[in-house]
């Protein structure tokens, strides 16, 4: 390869072609870079490679956790909602099982009983505390239910507001799904 001798192609007060290393390194401009190219530049610092690893590395850290915790945030909103469906399943499954002779209608609410004397789950109109004198004692109230609009059932509390997940088995024990 032919040597170039000061052929500086650049042409600028500033700029200058410069041997290094044994090779010609056509214009070599001293104002922009990092790092003085003469014997009278200004002093500087070298970079401490590993402070600055570990600065990087705190900095992805803390962004990478940031972003984690908002992600565990949104499976926790979908667990909540995966559990709400699944409760509505169960609900869902004991209402069709249980025994009922009357239509029932989408928006209204019923309940779910244990019959002592019969050993079985019905469906009843009346709560217990809507009997005129007390609701038989051989009845054990399970769930206040109401039917949904997509053939669904979902427990509800007096007001009519989705309740929390607890329903009666017929042995007594609270049973959560």
């Amino acid at each position: 390869m032919a040597k170039k001798k000061n052929s500086n192609q650049a042409k600028g007060r500033y700029s200058y072609d410069s041997e290094i290393g044994g090779s010609l390194v056509e214009f070599l401009n001293k104002n922009v870079t990092p790092y003085p190219t003469e014997a009278g530049g200004p002093k500087f610092e070298l970079v401490k490679v590993t402070e600055q690893k570990d600065l990087m590395l705190n900095v992805a850290r803390m962004h990478a956790e940031q972003e984690y915790n908002r992600i565990m945030d949104l499976v926790a909103v979908l667990q909540k909602q995966a559990n709400e469906i699944k409760r509505r399943l169960y609900i869902t499954d004991a209402v069709h099982a249980a025994y009922y002779q009357f239509q029932t209608y989408p928006g209204q609410i019923y309940h779910l009983v244990w019959d002592n004397l019969k050993k079985r789950t019905i469906l009843e109109h009346m709560g217990p505390d809507e009997w005129t004198t007390s609701p038989p004692d051989h009845y054990d109230y399970l769930a206040r239910v109401k039917w949904l609009g997509d053939f669904t059932w979902v427990e509800v509390d007096k007001e009519g507001n989705v309740a929390g997940p607890t329903i009666q088995t017929s042995s007594g024990s609270d049973e959560q799904s």
